[in-house]
């Protein structure tokens, strides 16, 4: 899932945001316009003077509702569009300083490898031509590598076989014998480097090296509980570490893509990339706290619950400004962005310690989902249901047709149920969903070129009953 800015982030106004996540996200107006503004207040804070421009921090956003409603594809499609670097952790994960579990730390860490990732992907796509055309010259200079006998001795092929083999004409030249061959296994490689490259050899098979890092793993024992830190294995970072080089044999298509991903990380930078990756994560990153209602509420001093308040204490550094190191250097959370959510059903907002209170300054309540909000969801967002459904049986050869009625019904079933028994919000569209659909999913294979629509009435052939006995829904739907 990767939204596509279709305007640069300098461009982006907030209104231009809200309208960008309108094409994915239903309603919950307030939170788009909340996260539009700290979004936009990134891009003000890096046109202020280097004096002023450390002095404002991010604001923190503190995201109410239940579940389903919105708030984690919110922040996601908020990331997605300008290409910032996300990560989504639960509250629920971490435990306080002392206890065996992830430690709040680990959260800085994980944004920066994925920061690292993204960087080193744009970076690989930038030189993919030159790459590319390293990757060519390798398989080609395989075709025509000499082939060895049992005996071990190199018996390069004759250049009459080789042409018949790639099925090259031979070009008449006037010369010395010497000067002759030589001349005429350049233009073969030319012509066999034109034909790999237009795919024209994709389909047959190849033999190449390929290299594959040994990844060492140190178990580090720390406060925190004991931690399993991946060290950085690129040939080109660290000489010195072992490599793992095996011979596969693949297709040419394959051995293409193989061999381009390999060329192209020999040609980046990686230091470049790690300090890019961390001014990204320090500067744009944006962390999504999950379940935070989880660790509110009681402060008893006896029981399971013993260490809610410690877990918000250790976060409280980390929303507000700490270094954190990480194996790849220590970064600074200062600016990076925190959008905590919760249901807070069984708490409230005020339960949490003041001091966390007061690192979440911008607070958004979500609105429930309505019957009619559960219309919009299935036909109007880019990656509605009904129209995902209808992609993935138009692979089968089925055209799949859901009538207006039929999706008011759906909706209609959808949001008795979340009535009845637990609210999961949209979320319950994917159950009811995949249970109207599971026959004709099954079946699909059977009715290739046929059209086929599903009204009001298949719904209720399908749902009514289940939706009707309670103690089945709760288990079905």
């Amino acid at each position: 899932m990767e939204t596509k800015p279709t305007i640069p982030i300098e461009e982006l106004t907030p209104r231009q945001i809200v309208a960008e996540l309108d094409k994915y996200i239903v309603g919950q107006a307030k939170a788009k316009r909340a996260v539009a503004i700290a979004l936009r207040n990134r891009y003000r804070r890096q046109n202020l003077p280097p004096e002023l421009r450390d002095e404002v921090m991010p604001k923190n956003i503190l995201m109410i509702g239940p579940t389903g409603v919105g708030k984690t594809e919110i922040a996601r499609r908020l990331a997605a569009l300008v290409k910032a670097p996300f990560i989504k952790v639960e509250a629920t994960k971490f435990t306080e300083v002392g206890y065996v579990g992830r430690d709040v730390d680990s959260m800085v860490r994980d944004l920066v490898n994925v920061a690292v990732r993204m960087v080193e992907q744009e970076k690989m796509e930038e030189v993919r031509e030159r790459a590319e055309a390293r990757a060519i010259e390798r398989i080609v200079e395989q075709m025509l590598r000499p082939r060895r006998r049992r005996s071990r001795q190199t018996v390069p092929p004759p250049l009459e076989l080789l042409r018949q083999a790639f099925g090259i004409e031979a070009e008449e030249e006037a010369g010395e014998p010497e000067e002759s061959a030589e001349a005429d296994r350049r233009r073969l490689k030319r012509a066999l480097t034109e034909q790999v490259r237009a795919g024209l050899r994709d389909d047959e098979t190849i033999e190449i090296e390929v290299e594959e890092p040994v990844i060492p793993f140190l178990q580090v024992f720390s406060p925190q509980g004991i931690e399993e830190m991946g060290m950085d294995t690129d040939s080109f970072t660290n000489p010195f570490l072992p490599q793992s080089r095996s011979r596969r044999v693949v297709t040419v298509r394959e051995a293409r893509e193989l061999l381009t991903r390999q060329e192209a990380r020999k040609l980046i930078d990686r230091s470049s990339v790690i300090r890019e990756a961390i001014q990204r994560a320090e500067q744009t990153g944006i962390i999504f706290l999950d379940e935070i209602d989880k660790i509110a509420g009681s402060r008893s001093q006896y029981g399971p619950d013993v260490s809610r308040e410690g877990v918000q204490r250790d976060l409280l550094p980390i929303i507000e400004g700490s270094t954190v190191i990480t194996k790849y250097g220590p970064v600074r959370t200062d600016h990076i962005l925190f959008i905590a959510a919760g249901a807070f059903h069984m708490s409230k907002p005020s339960d949490l310690i003041p001091e966390l209170q007061g690192r979440l300054p911008i607070r958004v309540e979500l609105e429930p989902l309505t019957a009619s909000d559960f219309v919009r969801i299935l036909k109007e967002p880019r990656n509605a249901l009904t129209k995902q459904y209808q992609q993935l049986l138009a692979t089968e050869g089925v055209e799949l047709e859901f009538t207006d009625d039929a999706i008011e019904e759906i909706a209609r079933i959808a949001f008795e149920v979340n009535t009845r028994t637990e609210n999961i919000g949209a979320r319950r569209l994917h159950t009811v969903m995949e249970k109207l659909m599971e026959d004709i999913s099954f079946e699909a294979p059977e009715h290739a070129g046929e059209r086929i629509v599903i009204d009001v009435d298949y719904v209720r052939s399908k749902l009514s009953d289940i939706v009707k006995d309670v103690d089945l829904s709760r288990y079905i739907l």
